[in-house]
């Protein structure tokens, strides 16, 4: 029995730094033994099927593979399918009426506590907003995530070596979340 997975490379083919070709990264999860891969967008986004259920191991082999292969460390997380599918479905914004850039999902390798971002107070950022779901943070900026001043709040390296220490954290806008969850079949 397997399962199908996401995998979410952080900081990839991003303005010339850390080139990994989506063919090739095809390839290497091929080769670790995995199935059916497909990669989406150049911007670190790829499906395959495993027998594993063990996330953190799969993400472990591929950043180590990752690294061996192109000489440079990438944070991923893997996310199985059901819970791509749950993520999208407990959005707490509503999804039909906005565009795909104005709404992202900030995924955590681990459960992010309303506490650990009580230095950032989405009144301050106003009409931007945020929630937070499971290891994963809903962020509605209106006028797109590269003019977002709540995004970059929330990306401060203070935040991540204080009360984020140690938490790996990528994004990725609703569309690329919407076409995971077709690809994974969730």
């Amino acid at each position: 029995m397997t399962t199908t997975y996401a995998a979410l490379l952080r900081g990839i083919n991003v303005s010339g730094h850390n080139k990994v070709p989506m063919a090739e990264l095809r390839s290497l999860l091929g080769e670790l033994g995995h199935g059916e891969v497909r990669t989406y967008l150049q911007s670190g986004n790829a499906v395959f099927t495993s027998a594993s259920r063990d996330e953190e191991a799969l993400a472990d082999e591929l950043r180590k593979a990752i690294a061996d292969r192109f000489g440079f460390s990438v944070d991923c997380l893997v996310r199985g399918g059901a819970y791509l599918r749950a993520v999208a479905d407990a959005c707490p914004f509503p999804v039909a009426s906005l565009e795909g850039k104005q709404l992202h999902v900030t995924f955590f390798s681990r459960s992010v506590t309303p506490e650990q971002l009580s230095s950032v107070d989405p009144a301050d950022y106003a009409p931007e907003d945020f929630q937070l779901g499971d290891r994963a943070l809903y962020l509605y900026a209106p006028n797109g995530l590269g003019r977002s001043k709540l995004a970059e709040a929330l990306a401060r390296p203070a935040l991540f070596k204080g009360a984020l220490r140690g938490t790996i954290a990528t994004t990725r806008n609703w569309n690329t979340v919407a076409k995971l969850v077709e690809m994974t079949g969730a």
